[in-house]
């Protein structure tokens, strides 16, 4: 058998990353309807609450099971409400490597929630899964995935040239990373990142593209040793909590 990460729960500051859910179906199909979202992810336009709940019962268990990765929805401890999604994917396991991916929901932008839920998850790789490598890719005009990057300590390894579709770019955005969850062929779908296969209704839109060089970011526990990385102000020094 595959390995691949327990089901599992990540508790942060102000954040409830968990399985997604078939109830969360109508605030993720929102969530993907944001023209920002469809500027820096391919997921299907429009992303209905039919492919919300294809990704929540099947792709991401599959996805998980075969030892990929992993999809968490991202959700606030004081309102329970969607604040995004976290994926993790391309997952070597020899290696103790897994690249990481979000996307935040348009009204939750500005709060921080993505780094504090990106550093979370790196937390719990690192301590409790023995990890020793995180990566992002982030396209080369997506400036605020980058300040994400930034935030969490991680170090920027070079450019990967041509290697992402961007569509309908209309300036710099709110807080995604190319191949997040959620787009046309669920997690570790085919494209830029590898291979994988259709599923009835993933069909890309007629939307315009242009190619995007991605910016390679990497994270190594030795990067979370600092205090400022450890313990960053928005956070409030707070550690992640984890619920098996």
């Amino acid at each position: 058998m595959a390995a691949s990460f327990p089901e599992t729960a990540i508790s942060t500051e102000r954040l409830l990353l968990r399985p997604l859910a078939e109830d969360d179906a109508p605030g993720l199909a929102a969530m993907m309807a944001d023209e920002l979202v469809l500027a820096w992810t391919d997921h299907p336009h429009p992303f209905t609450e039919a492919h919300a709940r294809d990704l929540a019962r099947t792709l991401a268990p599959a996805h998980r099971a075969t030892g990929r990765g992993i999809v968490l929805a991202v959700t606030e401890h004081l309102t329970q409400r969607l604040v995004g999604l976290v994926e993790l994917r391309h997952t070597d396991w020899r290696l103790r490597s897994t690249e990481i991916s979000f996307v935040t929901a348009a009204w939750a932008r500005g709060e921080g929630y993505a780094p504090e839920a990106v550093l979370g998850v790196a937390q719990w790789l690192f301590e409790d899964r023995d990890f020793l490598r995180l990566e992002l890719r982030t396209a080369a005009g997506n400036t605020a995935a980058q300040q994400v990057a930034q935030k969490i300590g991680g170090i920027s390894e070079g450019v990967l040239r041509s290697a992402w579709i961007v569509r309908g770019e209309s300036g710099e955005s709110g807080e995604f990373v190319p191949g997040a969850a959620g787009e046309r062929r669920g997690p570790d779908r085919s494209g830029p990142h590898g291979s994988g296969h259709d599923h009835q209704g993933f069909d890309r839109p007629a939307v315009g593209e242009s190619r995007s060089d991605l910016i390679l970011w990497s994270l190594l526990p030795e990067d979370l040793e600092t205090p400022e990385a450890a313990a960053p102000a928005w956070a409030g020094g707070h550690r992640y909590v984890l619920r098996d």
